[in-house]
């Protein structure tokens, strides 16, 4: 951006245009410091989508696409499954010590941002920010202060564009100021991530005891006394097409919800650990909708439509408040030879999640598991006063779910921490700032010189 500008206007007009007017400051900042336009700063660069058959095990180029960003590093790593590239130009490759991010599609809402030591190539989704003036880390660290989800210009598909990136206001300070405040960032952080760290693998243990519970539940052995008591063999059992248990499959609604209203839209990332969150609400006043898509007590919600790691998560909606669902959840619509609580826990459990994945429809950065492939998946089936049963046995057990709950507030209450630290750094509130260091208003000046 910054390139092209230096050809048509002075130094003093581009000068005047990286740095932001007083009104459209966002808050206030030390006095030597600035606030500049991020497109004046920085270079941007998407990656490129190559051909299937350039792919190979070793190569001269690490190839990220956006599945690589879900790992827990901040940085890529060379790992036994990394793909690699050969056959490509110059031009495609990202710089080393860029700021990469998913570009399109529901990952943007996981809000991942990974950094890049050494020149790599890149998916067509996969956008990457490589600092011209500014430090990296400390460039780096800004971005993880920023939600990016909020700049989303999609309608179907969520998108975002260079022209999103380039206005936004970056505070900028001395460089020696940068160096310190990266330097308090990390010396913070490290006090926080060994609590996250242990927190986290209590948190994975449970999941690895709840797994084993339910293919417990799953296999008969969970109520193997209650079928002796009650003069049930293992006979009654048997493997059933989900389609063959269920009336129909309803698709929620395509209209857009609204910020308030009368009926909570139920969306995707309201479906949490296969229960319902109600935290972060959508509404709709539509009377048609309400109608046509009112949740009742005990339906079962399947996502249809997410980012590969959460396409097919299922939760079941309790009658907590009135909602209807929107148009990537599907309704599983059970007879009666079901029990909605049940299926919710098969639908929670690693067969269900396997089978997700394997059946799963790969598009740009999103997934897609139809109703058809849906109603194929083959559930373990019991008789309805059996599915009471295990119902009964789980929800005792995993009543210590609720320590899990209190885990994950841990680690959310961390990473908050860590945010509030962020928006500190940002405003010049870490205590590190020498008022007696010149402005970084000549640091940006110089960028401009021709």
């Amino acid at each position: 951006m910054a390139k092209i500008k230096k050809q048509t206007l002075t130094q003093n007009e581009l000068l005047a245009q990286a740095l932001v007017p007083k009104d459209e400051q966002p808050y206030e900042i030390p006095d030597n410091w600035v606030w500049v336009r991020l497109g004046n700063i920085i270079t941007i660069k998407s990656g490129t989508t190559l051909p299937l058959e350039n792919e190979c095990e070793i190569g001269d180029v690490l190839y990220i696409k956006v599945s690589d960003m879900n790992l827990d590093e901040n940085q890529f790593e060379i790992k036994t499954s990394s793909r690699y590239i050969n056959d490509y130009l110059p031009s495609q490759l990202i710089p080393q010590k860029s700021i990469l991010f998913p570009k399109r599609g529901g990952a943007i809402f996981t809000n991942k941002k990974r950094i890049t030591n050494i020149p790599i190539l890149a998916d067509l989704n996969i956008m990457a920010i490589t600092p011209c003036i500014a430090d990296f880390m400390f460039t780096y660290y800004w971005f993880l202060s920023v939600d990016l989800s909020t700049l989303n210009n999609g309608s179907n598909i969520p998108q975002i564009n260079n022209k999103d990136i380039e206005p936004l206001t970056f505070p900028f300070p001395p460089i020696t100021e940068q160096y310190r405040i990266v330097e308090r960032i990390e010396n913070l952080f490290e006090k926080l991530d060994p609590a996250k760290e242990l927190v986290q693998n209590a948190l994975d243990s449970f999941e690895t005891r709840k797994a084993a519970i339910l293919h417990k539940a799953f296999s008969g052995e969970l109520t193997a006394k209650w079928r002796k008591e009650n003069g049930v063999g293992m006979e009654s059992w048997e493997e059933r097409r989900l389609g063959e248990l269920c009336n129909s499959f309803q698709y929620g609604t395509s209209k857009k919800s609204e910020q308030s209203g009368d009926i909570v839209v139920v969306r995707m990332g309201n479906l949490q650990n296969g229960e319902i969150n109600w935290d972060d609400l959508a509404y709709t006043v539509d009377e048609e909708d309400i109608k046509k898509y009112l949740l009742f007590e005990g339906d079962v919600l399947f996502n249809r439509t997410n980012s590969p790691e959460l396409v097919g998560k299922t939760s079941v909606y309790r009658g907590e408040i009135p909602a209807i669902f929107a148009g990537y959840l599907i309704r599983i619509n059970y007879n009666e030879c079901l029990n909605g609580y049940y299926l919710n826990y098969v639908m929670n459990s690693q067969k269900a999640k396997e089978y997700c994945s394997s059946v799963k429809s790969d598009g740009v950065n999103q997934s897609n598991i139809n109703a058809k492939k849906l109603a194929a998946f083959t559930i373990p089936y019991c008789s309805i006063e059996e599915q009471h049963e295990i119902v009964c046995v789980l929800d005792n057990l995993f009543e210590k779910e609720q320590r899990a709950r209190e885990l994950c507030d841990v680690i959310e209450n961390i990473d908050l921490m860590k945010k509030a630290i962020l928006a500190r750094a940002f405003r010049g509130e870490l205590g590190t700032n020498d008022p007696s260091e010149e402005s970084a208003a000549g640091l940006v000046g110089e960028e401009f010189q021709e």
